[in-house]
């Protein structure tokens, strides 16, 4: 079966998608996006992907190009036409087509809205939590607003790119104190060696991750300490365990930092256990 996206009121062929060049969102990165997790054809923790949608469409003074409602509806049948069981829904919006300038065009510009949906590979995603993934740190290089959800993502592009090329899954962004912010597309997390489990806290240096927000409310009925304190590289490595979170990769361990291997080199408890409830296994 063919996949179908929805542009601005149109269910058409993937294929046949498109919108203007003179899109905001292709000319600046002006637009926004979010990614709900969908798993036995239900969207994990939708209210709050959707309340992150709408701050990052605050804090760009972006127009909402339909009600909630509307939208809501929009994406069920999205992921309906695309059959879509166990992967993930997009949602983007853009402030819309208009003559090329950086100042915003005129408010009556129609905003851009594009929606797609796929199912992924759950083996693959299962034996990556399985046998852990490996994460590079680098200097950080992105602009000051990580808690905005936009497309401006070309410094995680390039730092997911060097990632792969040393055989890695993901990398973590280190600022210029020399502690770790996040990672290209995930929250980054340690079990320290008190047993705490510490992740940054919220800023606008980061994305305000909605899967993050759902361990931490996890491992706190479960009597798990958690702080939101920042950490190094050094001890990320020297940590118990290390692991990363987004909607696609909740839980996700980390086994190896930079070449250096994590406890004992295997997917550690607490990373289990939190994804295991996540995910309700």
């Amino acid at each position: 079966m063919s996949r179908i996206a929805y542009v601005n009121g149109a269910y058409v062929p993937l294929t046949a998608a498109s919108v203007s060049i003179q899109d905001r969102g292709f000319q600046f990165a002006d637009s926004i996006y979010e990614v709900w997790a969908v798993r036995a054809g239900r969207l994990f923790d939708a209210t709050e992907h959707m309340a992150r949608l709408h701050r990052s469409l605050t804090e760009l003074r972006l127009a909402a190009p339909l009600s909630e409602r509307a939208l809501w509806a929009v994406i069920r049948e999205t992921i309906r036409r695309n059959r879509v069981r166990d992967g993930i829904v997009y949602v983007q919006i853009s402030r819309g087509a208009a003559n090329r300038d950086h100042v915003f065009p005129p408010p009556e510009t129609k905003p851009t809205l594009v929606v797609t949906a796929k199912n992924l590979d759950q083996r693959a995603v299962a034996k990556r939590a399985e046998a852990g993934v490996s994460v590079i740190t680098l200097p950080e290089t992105r602009w000051a607003r990580r808690d905005i959800k936009s497309t401006n993502l070309l410094p995680n592009a390039l730092a997911r790119q060097q990632a792969k090329e040393e055989g890695a899954f993901e990398a973590w962004f280190v600022d210029a104190e020399g502690l770790v912010t996040e990672g290209t597309s995930s929250n980054a997390w340690i079990v320290d060696a008190d047993g705490v489990i510490r992740t940054r806290p919220l800023s606008h240096e980061l994305l305000h991750g909605v899967t993050r927000a759902s361990l931490i409310r996890i491992a706190r009925e479960h009597q798990m300490k958690v702080e939101e304190r920042a950490f190094t590289p050094a001890e990320a490595k020297a940590a118990r365990e290390a692991f990363i979170s987004a909607a696609s990769n909740p839980a996700v361990p980390v086994i190896a930092i930079d070449g250096a291997t994590i406890g004992d080199g295997r997917p550690g408890p607490v990373a289990q256990a939190l994804r295991a409830v996540y995910l309700g296994a």
